[in-house]
């Protein structure tokens, strides 16, 4: 039984027991004697049949008591007749009873005033509590609504962190590595300190071996490091603002130490011009700078300068071209097969961006699209000599929807556009022949990338942005695999 109705059921069980106390004892407490019938009366003896009065004339009578149509308790008093004498010592105990009922009569109306507010008080708070158990439910249902999405976000993302544990059981295994190299390096530091004290031929020798094999684990060691997986990339870095809306700039990541000469082409098309700076501070600080001019102008902004020599796509066809620029010579030409040009699978931005060439710690390569893989994007590894191809990947990715792409140790990075934000959010493993949808930020500073390539040797990105040539620094994910090395 709810609250409410508990209530209700003890006032009504209270005046229930107040009548029947009014029709049962006040008979008695006036004084009205019961009569019995006898037999002679009714043909019974010794048997009650009622409650009657000894003399109706001289006497109170109860007759009923009950409750009207508003629940409140009525009695029915019959007083005797006016006759008796005012002075007799009965009329003065009725009396005084008379007036001790109409006390109770008037206390029974307060309980009456009583009960009924505190009955419409007891129903406001049943709906109150039943608008409350309402609203009560609606929050257990949302919050299990809530608690069902919150589960299912914690479980996609311990899906996403579950394929690192064995990664980190990698890193692991890597320090150790890197500690035992370290150790060895200690040893044989020890080792020469003694040679050259003692100058043993024998141990020279050993000692040389034992040199030239930790060379090679740790040449191999560092080429594992200088590959990785794309994690972040950093705020755009304006190095200088100058030329048309679209262009490419880059640096040579196969240049010898200490040449840091940039490379810097204004504009898509119509133009064969090559700017040459002598470092990377006078292009940041000068406009001096030496002109070279090529036999064909180029085509988008996919060019690349590699082991010194441009290689970039002739305008309005997909040959694609390495110029020398010690001799100043054409070494190499040749057709990229099926390959679309002239605006046929260009970038999203368009600028006849069909063919993207690029380069990263593995070698050239070429991207672009084929009618045969209807338009999605194909990779084809370059020999830089020859320019034959090595090996071709095709992917699903239509060429149209990228804003740009990069390479990075075999990887395919991927843009989502070149205008507003941008991110890079689909990835292509050569190395595996897979792909996956990735969500890392560009910061796309001046609203427009019409180019966007990587250099292995500085680990950055180099992009022109709406006039604006910009770096940006990437974090990669490194695993050192010790069993290959």
């Amino acid at each position: 039984m709810s609250v409410p109705l508990l209530k209700i059921g003890v006032v009504l069980s209270t005046m229930a027991m107040i009548t029947n106390w009014m029709s049962q004892t006040l008979p008695s407490l006036v004084g009205l004697n019961t009569t019995k019938l006898t037999a002679a009366q009714g043909g019974y003896p010794d048997r009650s049949i009622g409650v009657l009065p000894a003399n109706p004339e001289e006497s109170w009578q109860v007759y009923s008591s009950a409750q009207d149509s508003e629940g409140r308790c009525v009695c029915t008093v019959v007083a005797p007749q006016q006759t008796m004498c005012s002075r007799d010592a009965r009329t003065k105990q009725l009396r005084q009873l008379l007036e001790k009922v109409q006390n109770m009569t008037q206390s029974i109306q307060v309980l009456d005033q009583r009960t009924q507010r505190d009955l419409q008080y007891v129903v406001k708070m049943e709906d109150q509590l039943r608008g409350l158990e309402t609203k009560f439910r609606q929050v257990e249902e949302n919050h299990k609504q809530n608690i069902a999405k919150q589960y299912k976000a914690i479980k996609a993302k311990m899906a996403e962190l579950r394929p690192l544990i064995p990664v980190l059981e990698e890193y692991k295994a890597d320090a150790r590595l890197v500690q035992q190299f370290k150790e060895e390096v200690q040893n044989l530091t020890s080792s020469l300190s003694l040679l050259q004290q003692e100058m043993g031929a024998y141990d020279y020798d050993d000692l040389h071996s034992r040199v030239v094999s930790l060379e090679e684990r740790l040449r191999a060691c560092m080429q594992k490091l200088a590959c990785g997986k794309l994690t972040g990339i950093s705020d755009a870095i304006t190095i200088k603002t100058s030329g048309s809306r679209f262009g490419s700039w880059m640096t040579d990541p196969l240049a010898p130490e200490g040449d840091t000469r940039v490379w810097y082409m204004d504009g898509y098309h119509n133009n064969r011009f090559v700017r040459e700076y002598k470092s990377m501070a006078d292009f940041m600080t000068s406009d001096n700078f030496t002109s070279h001019r090529l036999p064909h102008p180029w085509s988008g902004t996919g060019q690349v300068v590699y082991n010194g020599s441009i290689y970039f796509n002739k305008f309005q066809s997909n040959m694609i071209i390495k110029f020398d620029f010690k001799t100043s010579t054409i070494s190499k030409s040749q057709r990229l097969d099926n390959a679309g040009y002239s605006n046929t699978y260009h970038y999203a931005w368009g600028g006849h961006s069909d063919i993207d060439l690029m380069v990263d710690e593995g070698g050239l390569w070429a991207v672009y699209a084929t009618n045969q893989n209807a338009g999605n994007i194909v990779i084809s590894k370059l020999h830089p000599l020859t320019l034959h191809i090595i090996q071709t990947w095709t992917t699903n990715h239509p060429r149209r929807s990228a804003g740009e792409s990069f390479m990075i140790c075999g990887t395919l990075y991927v843009t989502n556009g070149y205008s507003g934000g941008t991110k890079v959010y689909y990835a292509y493993h050569t190395n595996s022949s897979t792909y996956e949808y990735i969500d890392i930020v560009l910061q796309n500073k001046y609203s427009h990338i019409s180019m966007l390539d990587y250099n292995p040797r500085d680990r950055a990105l180099y992009a022109w942005n709406n006039g604006h040539q910009v770096l940006y620094n990437v974090t990669l994910f490194h695993v050192i695999r010790s069993e290959q090395l």
